[in-house]
């Protein structure tokens, strides 16, 4: 018992003497914190203070507006004009042989590969059969048939997957085999070119249609596309080409999205 009320007045001496000398222990304490401080610097083994930084943006969404408001860029599918009652598919190769184009001839009208496409500053140039022997039957030899009888002001309208957009004609002239006037790609504004074309690979007597775009609205012909796509799909799943059949009808969503 006297051991502990002993321990207990050396700790209560201890305290108030550590009390009477407070200022010195806090002047020691804040010259051995200072110190510390100090040589961590020294050594560059402090923290980094991080600060909150208030973004008036978000980092992922453009300050310019009018980059969301560009024209998508996108190939054509489908061109119609009433007025002479035309309506064929557009197909869009990759290579410029001419044995190649010359076939795609015989399913529509033709996107010639390296000039502009829907939407893109440029000239997007189509050529087409054309044939007005009684003993043809084949649809595609007559595809842009009557585009000679077009005038300047009537419309023209060009459909991608799920845009329409319209063209009012310019001009249409006759060019003879002998011309020497090729077609440029590289125009200004957006321009659309209809040529009558038996054969890429010879030069012969052609009418050119030239439009001037008008502008561009959401289509139906997306759904029909889509419809088509799916029809094709199911149709090489038939014939046993079931490899295809997922990917293709993943090309199907993201058109209907």
């Amino acid at each position: 018992m006297n051991r502990i009320i002993e321990f207990t007045v050396r700790l209560i001496e201890a305290v108030r003497r550590a009390y009477d000398r407070k200022w010195s222990f806090l002047w020691l304490f804040a010259v051995a914190f200072l110190g510390s401080v100090s040589v961590l610097a020294q050594l560059d083994l402090l923290p980094e203070i991080q600060t909150k930084v208030v973004l008036k943006t978000s980092p992922i969404v453009a300050e310019n507006t009018d980059i969301l408001k560009q024209t998508a860029i996108e190939s054509p599918v489908k061109i119609e004009i009433t007025k002479i009652n035309l309506s064929a598919n557009v197909v869009n190769p990759t290579t410029t042989d001419i044995e190649a184009l010359d076939k795609e001839l015989l399913k529509g009208a033709v996107r010639y590969p390296t000039s502009a496409k829907l939407g893109e500053t440029g000239n997007v140039v189509l050529f087409g059969h054309s044939s007005y022997l009684p003993v043809v039957k084949n649809q595609v030899y007559k595809t842009f048939n009557g585009i000679q009888k077009l005038v300047a002001g009537d419309i023209v309208t060009m459909y991608s997957s799920g845009t329409a957009y319209t063209y009012r004609v310019r001009s249409v002239v006759e060019e003879k085999a002998d011309d020497n006037t090729a077609i440029l790609l590289t125009v200004s504004g957006k321009v659309l070119t209809l040529v009558t074309c038996n054969s890429f690979g010879t030069k012969q007597d052609r009418f050119v249609v030239t439009a001037d775009f008008v502008w561009s609205r959401a289509s139906d012909i997306a759904k029909e596309y889509c419809d088509e796509k799916i029809h094709r799909c199911n149709a090489g799943a038939r014939n046993g080409g079931t490899g295809e059949l997922g990917s293709c009808r993943v090309q199907v969503a993201t058109l209907r999205r």
